[in-house]
């Protein structure tokens, strides 16, 4: 494996001052705001040591979650494995480099870009990431480019037989009226432990169209923390979906930035914890300039003694006049002992703009069910039916169709199991 001293100047000066950064603030606690409903101890105190290289079963839950006809892009323990990956369908227009190797070699737009889009000081975490840089993937996107070809980064992450830390980073340029689709799939051998510490980085330059979908099933005892943050220039088209059934504690950080007139985003999602598992989204939008469109819905189905936490943060510039943005918090609770903290936020400076926001938290509709069970259906199909058609407006907004038949089978897996808990 290649040390961390073999990277360029650029890259250790970045590391250098992402490790101050995380030495001044350390791992959050429940003492501040923005982590009080989610308790990373122990995170904090497993000590992981960082992964070295690949193990055992990389290999089998990469070719486990293929897409046919896309590109692959693996990420094992933190690091690009090109030997896993699959660029057969490289079409025109895509330029794929590792960072480590994009790195050295001055690939354009690197330097320009890598652990540049977002700000550290607001996320402990993704500083710890950056302290680390060694590796991961860039996708550049050429101007104009229409990349039909779905590109698939599988992000593994395990040791043999023992707990590991890594710290995967994804940087993705798009550049002036491009259009492509990217997943981020989380994966990690079944029942094992580890600390899977994520970053993605995207550029929606100006007219450009980028779907970003993160499908999250880590190991059900595993630890997940992922950042993604993106900035999108005028009339560029943003959509993120995020797809979360794994891990024991989830963490997702989403940050966009409206940075240029007439941009629109999507930011949609849907968790299914159960078990003891605690699922914490936090989402930011922030609408720099006039003109800006942002639509976003987050669901959440609660199992067993299942936590979940909603925090969504609208910003509203002074300067972005005739913004639209709305934002919805739904939650179903199976269980008595399910939990969820919502706290949909709305911070407006510009007075010419139309905002809304929202928030449900229920158990399932009884009256539906009796409707159902009516004509036929038996309580755990009129449930069942209830409960696919309450994660389904998400689902419709998944474009590539393959990835969209992974996680239908995914989530009707975990349904299953969560029903049949509460029945």
């Amino acid at each position: 494996m290649e040390t961390l001293v073999q990277a360029p100047a650029w890259v250790k000066e970045r590391r250098e001052q992402a490790s101050r950064r995380f030495a001044e603030v350390g791992f959050p606690t429940t003492r501040q705001e923005d982590w009080r409903f989610t308790n990373i101890a122990p995170i904090a105190d497993a000590k992981f040591p960082l992964a070295n290289g690949t193990f055992g079963q990389a290999s089998s839950l990469v070719a486990g979650v293929k897409l046919p006809g896309a590109l692959t892009l693996a990420i094992v323990n933190g690091q690009f494995a090109a030997g896993l990956s699959d660029l057969s369908a490289m079409p025109k227009g895509v330029r794929i480099a590792g960072l480590r190797d994009g790195a050295r070699d001055g690939a354009d737009g690197l330097e320009r870009h890598l652990g540049k889009v977002f700000n550290i000081d607001a996320h402990p975490f993704a500083a710890l990431n950056t302290s680390h840089l060694d590796d991961g993937v860039a996708i550049f996107i050429a101007a104009g480019a229409v990349i039909e070809t779905p590109i698939h980064v599988v992000t593994v992450t395990g040791g043999d037989g023992q707990a590991v830390t890594a710290h995967p980073r994804v940087l993705v340029v798009a550049g002036a009226n491009s259009q492509a689709r990217i997943a981020q799939t989380f994966i990690g051998a079944a029942d094992s432990v580890y600390f899977n510490n994520a970053v993605a980085e995207v550029v929606v330059g100006e007219g450009a169209i980028v779907d970003y979908y993160t499908d999250q099933r880590e190991s059900e005892r595993a630890f997940h923390i992922a950042n993604i943050q993106a900035h999108v220039e005028a009339k560029g088209v943003f959509a993120s979906h995020a797809f979360s059934t794994g891990a024991k504690i989830q963490r997702h950080d989403i940050d966009i930035g409206l940075k240029g007139e007439g941009p629109d985003c999507t930011m949609n999602g849907v968790s299914l914890p159960d078990d003891d598992k605690l699922m914490d989204t936090h989402t930011s939008l922030d609408h720099a300039m006039p003109h800006c469109t942002s639509h976003e819905i987050y669901k959440g189905i609660l199992a067993g003694k299942a936590k979940a936490v909603f925090n969504g943060r609208i910003i509203v510039r002074i300067d972005a006049q005739k913004t639209d943005a709305k934002q919805t918090n739904r939650a179903l609770l199976l269980s008595d002992d399910a939990t969820i903290n919502s706290n949909p936020q709305l911070e407006i400076f510009a007075d010419d703009v139309k905002c809304t926001h929202g928030a449900a938290i229920g158990q399932v509709d009884e009256e539906a069910m009796f409707y159902l069970q009516a004509r036929g259906l038996t309580r755990a199909e009129a449930r069942d039916m209830l409960l696919h058609a309450f994660r389904g407006v998400v689902l419709e907004g998944l474009k590539i169709p393959a990835l969209r038949e992974q996680i239908e089978t995914n989530f009707f897996n975990a349904l299953a199991r969560d029903v049949a808990l509460t029945a």
